[in-house]
């Protein structure tokens, strides 16, 4: 019997990494929770009989070391999925460079290490799958959401290249764009004060579908891309958004 391919989730403690890393163990993948908040990851672990590894996506000698350790003891990280993240609702004339440094590390520079990480073996094996989480925000554009909007917009041009360069190599490489979805880290953007409060409250009369999402809903679209048929799909950009975004 083939063993289960191994799936690594960054972010993968709660929220939209949480419900992907629980598809993912339903695909039938070996699934590895890559995150900052160790009890949560360990727990969700145990349940999908899984495993869970302390990360910091802004380290980079701690993303080697932790896809090292990985391959050592589970075997090859055939299938990634880059979910953490971090944003606040600012306006742009009211940040500063520490702000920028911040956002585009986790959002952006994060998204590279991994994939630098775990692409060389992929290639070499000949079968991978990477799935990137960028934002509705990096398509359409987000009030008081600037610096994240372009370290979206980052991810979803660094995919489609790294989608071209990998396709004859049996790795895809495509984005999952969430919209507005009901998340931890939402609530608390909305408790930083009255007018990100005002962002939050609203969020739901702002959807063509009535509410926001559920992170399992925008999971769902995350595997499709990581299903083993879908090696023809590469490069590509997926809103989940309830009709948020129609392009």
């Amino acid at each position: 019997m083939t063993e289960p391919r191994v799936a690594l989730v960054t972010g993968g403690a709660r929220g939209i990494g949480a419900a992907v890393a629980r598809r993912l163990h339903a695909q039938g993948r070996r699934v590895v929770l890559a995150d900052l908040l160790t009890t949560e990851a360990e727990a969700l672990a145990d349940e999908l009989d899984g495993h869970a590894y302390r990360c910091d996506v802004t380290d980079s000698d701690g993303v080697r070391d932790m896809v090292s350790a990985i391959e050592t003891d589970l075997g090859p990280v055939d299938v990634l999925v880059n979910c953490a993240g971090f944003d606040r609702f600012v306006r742009f004339v009211d940040t500063d460079e520490d702000f920028w440094d911040t956002i585009i590390d986790i959002n952006y520079k994060g998204t590279l290490r991994t994939c630098h990480a775990v692409l060389p073996g992929m290639t070499e094996r000949g079968w991978g799958r990477i799935v990137n989480f960028a934002s509705d925000a990096a398509r359409v554009g987000s009030s008081l959401e600037s610096v994240y909007a372009g370290a979206k917009a980052g991810v979803i041009g660094f995919t489609k290249t790294i989608a071209r360069e990998t396709v004859k190599k049996g790795v895809t490489c495509n984005v999952v764009c969430p919209g507005p979805t009901d998340t931890t880290l939402i609530r608390e953007m909305g408790e930083q004060g009255e007018l990100p409060a005002k962002i939050v409250g609203g969020l739901d009369r702002a959807m063509p579908i009535g509410r926001m999402a559920q992170p399992d809903e925008i999971a769902y679209g995350a595997t499709v891309f990581t299903h083993d048929d879908a090696l023809f799909i590469t490069g590509q950009t997926l809103s989940v958004s309830g009709g948020l975004t129609m392009a």
